[in-house]
């Protein structure tokens, strides 16, 4: 098993721990098993291979400070930020601090298998240029006002509770307003919506 496919799972909850290094097993990649990010850290001296899986909330160091502190270091290594349904605001901030991904819980094992590979696949393309920006701009400019309006909810963390109120119309307007825009803007999730958002913020 070479470095590359090595996954840091860091996580304060032992039993989330076992399980994910179990799951990863099966799944063949290499795993190691860190009870914080403080404990990671303290192994984090040289180059760091392979990706990190944590959850977003965790006593001390949290997944964004660790996030921060990596990137600080001048590590470029894949983070996918595992988050809990209430804490996308949470899991926008991470996008924004450099993660490659995040996964909302409960979710299903295939998808966050399928989350590391992409990030083990594209992570020498970190802070490379992005050729579907001009892509990513035609697909927004299909985009309703009200369409963008929830989208610009989304990309700054808020709940659809607190879209619809903003927006003065019902939570059941903005779900139909957000499968339109992963629709039109051919998002497989909310991560990859998001991302596809800072994409083209981040190039004026």
């Amino acid at each position: 098993m070479a470095d590359s496919d090595l996954v840091h799972v860091v996580d304060d909850d032992v039993d989330v721990r076992k399980s994910l290094g179990f799951l990863l097993a099966t799944a063949d990649f290499a795993v190691r098993l860190h009870e914080s990010a403080t404990a990671f850290l303290s192994t984090a001296t040289g180059n760091i291979d392979g990706c990190i899986v944590t959850d977003v909330r965790m006593p001390g160091i949290d997944g964004i400070e660790l996030l921060r502190q990596l990137r600080a270091s001048g590590h470029r290594i894949p983070v996918i930020v595992m988050t809990g349904h209430a804490d996308v605001a949470l899991a926008v901030q991470a996008m924004k601090e450099g993660a490659s991904d995040f996964i909302e819980k409960p979710f299903d094992d295939e998808m966050l298998i399928e989350a590391i590979r992409s990030a083990l696949a594209n992570r020498n393309q970190v802070n490379a240029a992005h050729p579907q920006s001009a892509e990513i701009r035609g697909r927004l400019s299909n985009l309703s006002e009200r369409e963008r309006q929830v989208l610009d909810g989304l990309v700054s963390g808020l709940p659809n509770k607190t879209i619809a109120y903003d927006l003065g119309i019902s939570p059941r307007t903005v779900e139909i307003h957000r499968a339109n825009v992963m629709s039109k803007m051919g998002a497989s999730s909310l991560s990859h919506l998001v991302r596809m958002a800072l994409i083209v913020e981040s190039r004026p």
